[in-house]
This record gives structure tokens, C-alpha cells and sequence, in this order.
């Protein structure tokens, strides 16, 4: 089948990895012919859901006209990708259209998998069972903590990587701090079931963190996997992953962070790893087989933690690592698996975790960031949301 259309550069993916490598590459060459394949006409800061889950701000403000983002003289393709032909160059389109390229670079994101949880597509949005992870139904989980009364309230972590691995604990710190300040934590049983075996994986800010737990009197149950819901009982099944027992809890509401996965068209192609996800490597994030396609973001096989700030430090590394193979130059830049959670532990109280491939901290600031700081919410709350909009978006970040 021939290709009709063909560019020199073909970015798959316009959320935040894809439009930060085409605003960079832009900047960096005003005249590369340029095209993003991206089917959704919005575009959403999706680190903001977890204040809005908070009821700090309505969801509107995270979302934005994706043309608003597109850069100028790029070719925005309006449509999804359903596999990819690395050996031809070829991306081939869910309308089957097949687009050539000379350089590729995959940014298509991560699956929500709502459907492995049993029950939970039906329960969603209702009943008391809510999660941070959908923008149709981020505002429900705002109304699950401004209306509960007391009881039991648990909140789930899968044993699957997932966008930002604090978030599942930030919204819970915000519950359990509304329910103190309008006195029902005393009337409240809050409950992390985690599929992790720790709080946090540094150990520097699970001291912190800790201390937070007890301090609302969280109860931890670790290795706890939920596996479905039964909304006609309010009850929430669990596999421990240890000794594959299974355990009942119910809830009288349920945050639950839904299981994720590589996107179809990463896992059944030729461009996946053993697990689905994008192979690259992982300090030049050029593709192991494919030198002309490089990865980023959430469908990388990144070893680090799946986030906006991970990406803000790999898009750069891309981008001159795609230039120079361009020009036939060895790739230089290196990624060191930098990557950061602002972990929200109460209102006006966040701890800012940054750290690389190794597990070692990488602050920014001349303090001690494991410790629950104002000047940290405010960077959340304002500050983050204005790099992305304005720095990172346009490749100035």
C-alpha cells in the first residue's frame, strides 16, 4: 500500500511530552517540516485534578483548546494511531491512512484500564466510589469528601505503574484534612490499600510521609490490590499479592486509582518491550532497534516515575539527541531519570519529592524538601500550572 502523506518529523501524541518536543523542535528549527497526530481537541493539565478532586479549584481550569498548543507551520493530523511500521516508516492511522516518516518520536501517553477493576465502570461517578483520574468524574470525588458524614473511606493504589504515584495519596491527605477541619476524623476510618509494599520508595520523604499517616490516623494495608467492586453492598475486593488472599472491605466512599497500562498501539507493535511499553534507551530515549524513533513520557519504558516534571527533563534530552542523529552526530544528551511529586499532605501543606534513576534526591531548592511546606502548596497551586501553561507548552522549560 503506498503512503500518501510523508513528513520529516512525525510526533505521535499532543499531550504534555508531544507538545513539549514540538515547541522545542520548533524553536530549535523554525523550517523542519513537522506533524502531530493527536485526535482529542482539548488538551488538560491533568496535575491540577487532584486539586480540583479537593475542591480547591472548578475542573475547567485544567483544560484548554488544544489548537491553542499546536506550534505554528506544524501539521496537526486529527486522528488516533492504530499500529506503527517501524521497518517502512510508516504510522498507520485508525482511518488507515498511512503516514510516512523520516524521524518518529512517540509520545502517546499511558491506558487508563477501568475495565480490570470488576464493577468498577458501572460503579464510577456514583455510590460513594470516585476517582482523581477522570475529568468527567474528578468534580464527584469533591462531593464524596464535602458530604461525608463519617465511616469508612478507603483509597487504592494498583499494582501497575500509573500517572503521578502520589497522586492516590495527595487526595487522600486532603480528605482526611477537610474531615478534620469540619470535625467527622474522629467519627472516620481512612484506609490506603496499596498494592506497594511502602509508602513512598525514597526513604527520605517516607519519614515524611509517615508521620503524616499517623498524624491523620491513616491505616495502611500493604500489597492490597483491588480487584472489583460491589456497589450493592459497598464493598471493595482485594487480592493480597503476597498470600493471593482475598480480602473484603467495606466503604462508605472509595477513591480508586484505576489500573494502567501501555496504549494498544505501543504494546501490539514492534516498537514494545516484553511488558508493552515503548523500548528505548533510557538515558538517550533513542529507540534499542529503531535509531530513526525515539519515546518519551508514559508509554516509555522509562525506569522512573510517570510524570509531568519526568518529562519536562526529557523532552530537552530529545530533542537535541533527535537533532544531532538528524545530522549524523553522536547523541550526547543524557537523562538521568530526574522526576518529582509534589505530594499534597493537607491544605497549604505540600512535600516536594525530586529524585533520578538511582533513587537519590534531586532538589531545587537550597532546603529541606521532605518537609511539609506553604511556599511548596503555593508552587502547586500556582506556580506549576503557569510553567506548563507558558514554559513548557511553548519549549521554554
Amino acid at each position: 500500500m503506498t503512503t500518501a502523506l510523508r513528513h520529516q518529523i512525525v510526533i505521535v501524541g499532543g499531550g504534555t511530552a508531544g507538545i513539549t518536543v514540538a515547541a522545542r523542535l520548533r524553536r530549535a528549527e523554525a523550517n523542519l517540516d513537522l506533524a502531530i497526530i493527536e485526535p482529542s481537541d482539548k488538551h488538560y493539565y491533568q496535575p491540577l485534578w487532584t486539586l480540583v478532586g479537593g475542591g480547591v479549584f472548578p475542573k475547567e481550569t485544567s483544560v484548554r483548546p488544544e489548537s491553542d498548543y499546536i506550534p505554528d507551520k506544524a501539521t496537526w493530523i486529527r486522528s488516533s494511531v492504530a499500529t506503527f511500521e517501524p521497518s517502512n516508516n510508516v504510522v498507520v492511522l485508525s482511518d488507515g491512512r498511512r503516514i510516512g516518516y523520516d524521524w518518529l518520536v512517540v509520545a502517546a501517553g499511558i491506558r487508563i484500564e477501568w475495565d480490570k477493576i470488576a464493577g468498577l465502570p458501572e460503579a464510577l461517578g456514583k455510590g460513594g466510589v470516585c476517582s482523581n483520574y477522570s475529568y468527567q468524574h474528578v468534580d464527584y470525588t469533591w462531593e464524596c469528601i464535602r458530604n461525608f458524614r463519617g465511616g469508612q473511606a478507603l483509597f487504592t493504589m494498583p499494582n501497575t505503574a500509573v500517572k503521578c504515584g502520589g497522586a492516590p495519596q495527595k487526595i487522600m491527605y486532603l480528605a482526611a484534612d477537610y474531615f478534620r477541619r469540619h470535625g467527622v476524623l474522629a467519627q472516620s476510618r481512612i484506609i490506603y490499600a496499596t498494592a506497594g509494599a511502602k509508602i513512598f520508595a525514597i526513604p527520605k520523604y517516607a519519614a515524611t510521609l509517615e508521620k503524616v499517616v499517623a498524624r491523620y490516623g491513616i491505616e495502611t494495608r500493604f500489597r492490597h490490590n483491588l480487584v472489583a467492586i460491589r456497589p450493592g453492598s459497598r464493598e471493595a475486593v482485594f487480592e493480597h499479592l503476597d498470600s493471593k488472599e482475598t480480602i473484603v472491605l467495606r466503604y462508605d466512599m472509595i477513591h480508586v486509582t484505576p489500573p494502567m497500562g501501555p496504549p494498544e498501539c505501543v504494546k501490539d507493535s514492534p516498537l514494545a518491550d516484553a511488558h508493552g511499553w515503548c523500548d528505548v534507551d533510557k538515558f538517550t530515549l533513542q529507540h534499542v532497534r529503531y535509531p530513526n524513533v525515539f519515546a518519551l513520557g508514559d508509554n516509555a519504558n522509562l525506569p522512573t516515575s510517570k510524570t509531568g516534571a519526568a518529562i519536562r527533563k526529557q523532552a530537552p534530552v530529545l530533542v537535541a539527541n533527535l537533532l544531532s542523529a538528524m545530522k549524523g552526530e553522536p547523541l550526547t544528551a543524557r537523562y538521568d531519570g530526574y522526576t518529582s511529586c509534589p505530594i499534597v499532605t493537607a491544605y497549604g501543606r505540600l512535600v516536594l519529592a525530586e529524585f533520578d534513576y538511582d533513587h537519590q534526591p534531586r532538589e531545587s531548592f537550597p532546603f529541606d524538601q521532605s518537609k511539609e511546606r506553604y511556599s511548596m502548596w503555593l508552587l502547586k497551586k500556582y506556580g506549576l500550572p503557569w510553567m506548563y501553561w507558558h514554559g513548557m507548552l511553548r519549549g521554554r522549560m
